[in-house]
């Protein structure tokens, strides 16, 4: 039997499996040589496809390249069936794929609709047309779009479809029917305008705003600030109608322009612990929410920490039910990992935190976002993991499988599948002594573990071997979770500004690695940090006087 034969047989078997899903991640995660080839095969044959097609086009979506080449070819077909047809443009969708405007047009007449009171003659409400037609980059959709805007059950993806196209000429109109939306509509039309990034919008959001209801503030907040690029500071942990009061009064005078940032309200509470306020932050490192992906029913969703406007990690969404996980996108580009080098003169051996050496940061610290901050100096036993299944991210699983004396859910699981993509370090155990039973721990970098070089971590360890104590800094957070409404979680997590050396020193000669923390407790709706998790990090591994 060929090697492309022994494909097919695997993928067949695996479609039979008493459960297929798992089976296909498995197979996915092998990604034997053919594979694409093999199901576009099984598609093609009318058997197969009767059998396994909800599967088959769901496994495309999960090979990358070579899966996105099938699915264009076989949408392209006109010979199957509307139902068939229908999977793969949903598959094509959520991809994030372009397909030609002739296809998509072909489909409004021949494929599936929405129907019942909702639907209407001047333009097709299939969902997954609608949002093929924003990632279409055809303005000639525009118009059909647009007249979607009146359709109850079809006004929020026609809205951020028409933001996918940029289509500015609807951007008055989408503003100007932000008062008739609620719920995820409402977030739809005010994420539409984020996609626009057309100041016309921004009139109107402010007149909104002093209309809206408490509800409505942070789309409205969220997308004043992406279109001017103004933050300007809440007060701390503001919630419910004190946090619209708040927004409401920083935007009641009209301005928009961008002001310089202001490092103030800095309070050193002791040697290993302070607290500071950044107004109108640059932003450049930052968690933001990415774009929507076409496709879903949540126009906010997945976040990513971002150097300069490239995301860095995807981190995922604020789900409290979700586990938490990251994946590395891509490296920054050098002068964003440049940023806190300026801090380095001070860290070489840093001993404790005072007024005099914060300020000297505020040039550093005002690149962050606007937000209120923790800084804490932390002694943190590290280890390197290099291997999927020595990481927290893995090890958490097990240790929820023994909770619930049950192994069966993670049985198919493979390490790989938890593994944020490279190299980093961790706590060498879960934080003792915290309310939640596992408060885990890792820090990524932000450049290329490879790229360390050896001479320069073993200065740093012979510093470490002399009593010197060289610091890193790290902007993290504190991540709460209750896993499947079942496994209560909290992760420390944080990113690697400055000192992948000295915490690789740190690591080689076991010895606790002092780590300057920088972590924000946020306001308002989806807000980083969490003072508790912050509170027993520091009283388990704050440097001690």
């Amino acid at each position: 039997m060929g090697d492309h034969d022994t494909v097919r047989v695997r993928l067949r078997a695996a479609l039979r499996a008493d459960d297929p899903w798992t089976a296909l991640y498995v197979l996915s995660t092998d990604r034997p040589a053919g594979l694409a080839q093999a199901v576009e095969e099984l598609y093609r044959s009318d058997a197969d496809r009767a059998a396994f097609r909800p599967h088959l086009a769901w496994f495309l979506r999960s090979l990358g390249e070579p899966g996105d080449a099938v699915l264009l070819r076989l949408f392209a077909e006109p010979a199957f069936a509307a139902a068939d047809r229908q999977d793969l443009l949903r598959a094509t969708v959520a991809r994030g794929l372009r397909l030609p405007a002739e296809l998509l047009r072909a489909y409004g007449q021949e494929g599936p609709a929405s129907s019942g009171s909702d639907a209407r003659a001047d333009g097709p409400a299939a969902p997954e047309l609608v949002d093929a037609m924003g990632l279409s980059g055809d303005p000639s959709f525009a118009p059909r779009l647009g007249a979607l805007l009146e359709i109850p059950a079809a006004r929020g993806r026609a809205a951020l479809a028409l933001g996918r196209l940029g289509a500015r000429e609807w951007t008055v109109p989408i503003a100007g029917r932000l008062s008739e939306v609620t719920g995820l509509d409402h977030t739809a039309f005010a994420v539409a305008l984020e996609l626009m990034d057309d100041p016309a919008a921004v009139p109107h959001l402010l007149r909104w705003l002093a209309e809206s209801g408490e509800e409505r503030v942070y789309d409205v907040h969220h997308a004043l600030v992406r279109l001017t690029g103004r933050d300007p500071l809440l007060p701390e942990l503001s919630r419910g109608a004190g946090y619209a009061a708040a927004v409401r009064a920083a935007w009641a005078d009209g301005r928009t322009e961008r002001t310089p940032a202001v490092v103030r309200d800095l309070v050193v509470e002791s040697g290993a612990r302070a607290r500071f306020s950044v107004d109108g932050g640059a932003g450049r490192i930052r968690v933001a929410f990415d774009p929507p992906s076409p496709g879903s029913s949540w126009p906010r969703w997945d976040r990513s920490l971002i150097f300069d406007d490239k995301p860095l990690y995807r981190v995922g969404s604020l789900c409290d039910t979700c586990e938490l996980s990251l994946t590395l996108l891509g490296w920054p580009a050098d002068e964003a990992t440049g940023i806190a080098a300026r801090m380095r003169g001070r860290l070489a051996d840093l001993d404790r935190l005072d007024a005099a050496l914060l300020a000297e940061w505020s040039p550093v610290l005002g690149e962050l976002k606007t937000g209120h901050y923790r800084a804490l100096l932390l002694d943190l036993p590290l280890e390197r993991v290099t291997q999927p299944a020595q990481s927290w991210w893995y090890r958490r699983a097990e240790a929820r499988a023994q909770e619930d004396d049950d192994d069966s859910q993670y049985g198919e699981d493979r390490p790989e599948g938890h593994w944020p993509g490279v190299a980093h370090f961790q706590l060498t155990a879960p934080v003792a002594g915290g309310r939640v039973p596992f408060t885990y721990g890792a820090l990524l970098p932000s450049q290329p573990p490879e790229a360390l070089d050896p001479s320069t971590v073993a200065r740093h360890a012979a510093a470490i071997a002399a009593g010197e104590r060289p610091a890193a800094v790290v902007l993290g957070w504190i991540d709460d979770r209750y896993v499947e409404a079942r496994h209560e979680e909290r992760w420390l997590v944080g990113a690697v500004l400055d000192g992948h050396h000295r915490l690789a020193a740190y690591a080689t000669a076991g010895v606790p690695a002092r780590v300057l923390l920088l972590a924000r407790v946020g306001e308002g709706g989806g807000a980083d940090g969490g003072l508790e998790g912050l509170e027993e990090v520091a009283a388990a591994y704050g440097r001690r006087d």
